[in-house]
């Protein structure tokens, strides 16, 4: 080892992991029982140690995946988050990551492995440490890039409807779209593919089911323009 780095004092590098969930009208977050000490049994989101052999992104796709049982998502950095104070436990800086879900992939027999359940964004009260900091800086990106990027459209099945495709993006800002003026911007973009099947969930009418084409999409920006909503 270099002698120049023995003079300096190690601490813990950890991934915090925030896994965002979208169902029926409502933005979710995966919340865990925290399995030790401190703060043992509190509200605590999905983490674990950087192991010496990956960096940043492999840690948090390994924490994703062993909470979700889902490979392949779509992940982004938050931030690092370095206070002194902010483990009560040990001195460990944490940089977190936002995950999107689709929550009909997720493996429900990790919810009794875990200790887990999915939580409504706007109904978090407590979380260990900065917790409640890094769900709420997750969720503000999501919104900046949602409004330009069509990364929404991992929070849906592959296979989606209109109302629910409005009903995802007024969970994401909490509000109420306009049903004319919403369709006619995502269609106008033309980036989705109508299938010929339908949801007759909740009307014998029924809604035809749409994909997302990312070669469209792709073409779109090529050409200059730009997923706005």
């Amino acid at each position: 080892m270099n002698a120049f780095y023995l003079g300096y004092e190690k601490f813990y590098v950890s991934v915090d992991c925030v896994c965002l969930g979208f169902k029926g009208s409502t933005l979710y977050t995966l919340i865990t029982k925290r399995k030790f000490e401190p703060l043992i049994g509190e509200d605590s989101l999905m983490g674990g140690f950087v192991h010496p052999d990956e960096n940043l992104e492999q840690a948090a796709t390994r924490v994703v995946a062993e909470y979700t049982g889902i490979e392949g998502v779509y992940l982004e950095q938050v931030g690092a988050y370095g206070d002194v104070g902010r483990d009560t436990g040990e001195r460990v800086i944490s940089v977190a990551y936002y995950a999107l879900i689709d929550m009909e992939l997720f493996n429900e027999d990790l919810y009794e492995v875990h200790d887990t359940r999915w939580h409504n964004v706007n109904q978090i009260n407590t979380l260990i440490f900065d917790h409640r900091v890094i769900l709420a800086d997750a969720v503000e990106i999501l919104r900046k890039k949602a409004a330009n990027r069509p990364i929404g459209f991992n929070l849906l099945p592959e296979k989606f409807t209109l109302p629910q495709l409005q009903l995802l993006y007024e969970a994401i800002y909490n509000t109420t779209l306009d049903k004319r003026n919403f369709r006619k911007k995502i269609l106008d973009m033309d980036i989705l593919e109508k299938q010929e099947d339908k949801d007759k969930s909740s009307s014998k009418r029924g809604a035809f089911y749409y994909t997302f084409n990312k070669k469209k999409y792709d073409q779109l920006l090529q050409r200059g323009y730009y997923f706005s909503l």
